[in-house]
């Protein structure tokens, strides 16, 4: 009873294992291997033998030749004392002298099969040295030479040896391809097994990430081979749908936060309306504010569904080839009267014939948010220069938009957190938006494959924007100011304070 959950479990992990790929590419392997080892040594087998029986081949020739010699000098006999000499000696020849009819009259062979002697030249024969071998018949190979007056001379060699070389090497070629087999069958189940317990591992971690443990990633052994490979792509996807969940969970509890206020504000002035208007003008006031209100909380969602689409790059489509130097200088110039409003001075230093390639409202819309922002949060402090100042340059391959400030800047250490949605920094609270802004910014500058960088512009902030920059082409004169402010959107009056 002890052994049943052990048992249970091998029971089923050895089916599971036979369906692995690894297990099946291994049988396969051992297979084509088993193949190509039979092939190989059955080779060198056959060329083995063919050499003996060339070199058996070679003996009788030679003896043959010899013999032959002796009988054209000696007769008939001298031909046969040698033989009868040559018979008595212990060896592998075979020779024997028949009369005309077949008598027999020198030589070690007692039996052959009937018609040998009528054919010359080679032949691989059955004989029997003694007559007490019949029963058990060796292998020769010989050849028939005719004599003059119609004697026989039969030479050949005995290929016993060829014939046990030929079984060693098929015993060898028996056990080398079982050794394969049961060698290739134990890797394949090692490999396997190995396999196996890793892939169930991160079964294992996907089932308890699927369950609730969003934290789980699966384990890398360190050796990187494709399984680390998958695993790392795997925890970077997981990392990945985190930090989209965990901006998810922040974004739902930030507009359930932050738009608590207006929608309650909103609710708190119609019922005040309601309650104390007593002139229809009076409510018309009402209601025109109410109307703002609702206005502010469209531009809100709106914004929020622009930075969901640019997170899914649903908007890449809408590309083409930009003239970046126009629109920067453009946008410029439609800000400069708000930033004279604001008691700032804003200045532009365009490099010409910048292009990129992609999305010219989104482009703008981002250059506009960062430029908004400059103008609400670039105020000096202690009668410090009151300049902002919009750039863009050509550096290293790449365009760099930048606009610089002499505010109170942004801390280093919340750098990364303010391209959050709705987060605002406490400095931030008394002015008019919701912490979108550079969230949107940053989603346009993900979708053209740039970076946004916030760096300290001793005093304030400096805003950077790197894109990749396309080839540059001859470039026109510049529209005056008014047909640049004509192309240029949004207009700074419509432009949402994110």
């Amino acid at each position: 009873m002890r052994n049943g959950p052990r048992q249970r479990k091998r029971s089923k992990f050895l089916p599971t294992l036979f369906r692995t790929t690894a297990f099946k590419l291994t049988a396969a392997y051992l297979v084509i291997f088993g193949l190509f080892a039979a092939f190989v040594l059955g080779y060198v087998a056959w060329n083995a033998q063919r050499l003996l029986s060339d070199q058996i081949r070679s003996t009788i020739d030679a003896e043959i030749q010899g013999l032959a010699e002796q009988a054209r000098q000696g007769g008939i006999r001298r031909l046969v004392n040698i033989v009868e000499r040559r018979s008595r000696a212990p060896g592998a020849s075979l020779y024997l002298v028949t009369t005309p009819v077949g008598e027999r009259v020198a030589g070690n062979v007692e039996a052959i099969p009937p018609g040998t002697l009528d054919k010359t030249g080679e032949s691989e024969i059955e004989y029997a040295r003694t007559s007490e071998t019949i029963d058990t018949p060796s292998h020769a190979i010989v050849r028939v030479f005719v004599l003059p007056a119609g004697f026989r001379l039969l030479v050949g060699r005995d290929v016993e040896e060829r014939d046990r070389l030929g079984a060693v090497i098929r015993r060898a070629i028996g056990w080398s391809l079982a050794l394969i087999f049961v060698l290739g069958c134990f890797a394949s189940w090692f490999v396997a097994r190995r396999v196996l317990r890793r892939i169930d591992g991160m079964t294992e971690t996907a089932h308890g990430i699927m369950e609730g443990d969003l934290k789980g990633r699966l384990a890398i052994a360190g050796t990187g081979d494709e399984l680390d490979r998958l695993a790392l792509n795997l925890n970077a996807m997981l990392d990945r749908i985190g930090e989209l969940m965990a901006g998810m969970q922040q974004v739902t509890d930030n507009i359930a936060h932050d738009l608590k206020t207006p929608l309650t504000r909103l609710r708190n002035r119609a019922e005040e309306a309601l309650r104390t208007s007593k002139s229809p003008d009076e409510l018309r006031t009402a209601l025109d504010g109410s109307i703002e209100e609702a206005d502010n909380l469209i531009r809100v969602f709106n914004a929020l569904l622009m930075i969901a689409r640019l997170e899914a790059g649903r908007i890449s489509e809408n590309m083409d080839e930009l003239d970046l130097s126009e629109i920067v200088s453009g946008v410029a110039e439609l800000y400069e009267p708000l930033a004279e409003e604001a008691g700032l001075t804003l200045v532009s230093d365009v490099a010409p014939g910048l292009r990129l390639f992609g999305n010219r409202e989104l482009i703008v819309q981002a250059l506009a948010n960062l430029v908004d922002n400059a103008l609400k949060y670039g105020q000096p402090d202690n009668g410090g220069e009151a300049t902002v100042k919009v750039a863009a340059r050509p550096v290293d391959g790449e365009i760099e938009l930048s606009v610089a400030d002499h505010g109170a800047g942004i801390p280093e250490a919340d750098r990364g957190r303010v391209l959050d949605r709705f987060v605002r920094l406490d400095a931030s609270r008394s002015k008019p938006g919701f912490g979108l802004g550079l969230s949107m910014v940053a989603g346009v500058v993900r979708l053209h494959g740039g970076q946004l960088r916030l760096e300290d512009n001793a005093p304030g902030l400096r805003a950077v924007i790197a894109l990749p920059a396309t080839e540059p082409k001859p470039v026109e004169t510049l529209p005056p100011s008014g047909a640049a402010a004509s192309t240029a959107e949004p207009n700074p009056a419509g432009v949402p304070s994110l």
